[in-house]
């Protein structure tokens, strides 16, 4: 295949993200046990993130909103300003959290800038995401960074207008079966799938069998050069 332009989701593929999340998950119970059983908080969460998507997108910000309408709602609006002024330090907390890289990905990207242009495709708030990527030590080896609302079918088509993009000299490479792979794939690129060991719940009902064969799947990004000179 003709490759020219390789990019690359952020959260989970380049630097671990949701373990962030599930330790301030189970900060966000301790806080809450005093008022409520907190053996469905993780479901109640979760559906209030989903309910606030259309409203707030994705990120730690949206998060924390969701943290507080959810403590508001389960408490019976008797949650003390001082445990929600807590809620807001765990975000305040997530925000300045060391980037961490995932093994093998400094390499990886370093060795592909040589012989690709390079992209970083990702949601979430955009202030967060520029921070992470500046913090990563990652920012020189990528010529372009999209941080967007969502990943869908409509917005790939979109950045491949903007970039002038040939769908068929493209790859994608991400965690995300949801916003990283299936998408790309419809419109005719190619993509390369890593699980990541955590993952959020709203990926989970995506059929990662009906889907498998129009996509590459790796355990680690260590292995993504090989594949790339095996497909081409």
């Amino acid at each position: 295949m003709t490759l020219t332009l390789i990019a690359f989701d952020a959260d989970d593929t380049l630097w671990e993200n949701e373990a962030l999340y599930r330790n301030t998950e189970q900060r966000y119970k301790n806080l809450l046990e005093k008022y409520v059983s907190v053996g469905d908080l993780d479901s109640e969460l979760f559906k209030t993130e989903i309910s606030n998507l259309e409203y707030f997108g994705y990120g730690i910000k949206s998060f924390t909103l969701s943290m507080v309408e959810t403590a508001g709602r389960l408490t019976n609006g008797c949650i003390s300003a001082n445990d929600l002024l807590e809620i807001i330090q765990f975000s305040k907390d997530m925000l300045d959290a060391p980037v961490e890289l995932l093994p093998g990905v400094k390499g990886v990207v370093s060795q592909l800038s040589q012989d690709y242009e390079l992209m970083i495709i990702t949601k979430g708030d955009l202030l967060d995401q520029k921070r992470k990527l500046s913090r990563s030590g990652l920012e020189t080896y990528f010529k372009s960074v999209e941080i967007v609302t969502d990943k869908t079918e409509e917005i790939y088509a979109s950045m491949f207008d903007t970039h002038a993009i040939d769908p068929t000299q493209f790859l994608m490479v991400g965690n995300s079966l949801r916003s990283d792979i299936l998408p790309v794939v419809a419109l005719g690129a190619r993509a390369v799938y890593i699980p990541s060991v955590l993952t959020w719940a709203h990926e989970h009902d995506i059929d990662h069998m009906a889907n498998n064969g129009d996509y590459y799947e790796l355990e680690s990004i260590s292995s993504l050069p090989d594949l790339i000179q095996r497909i081409r």
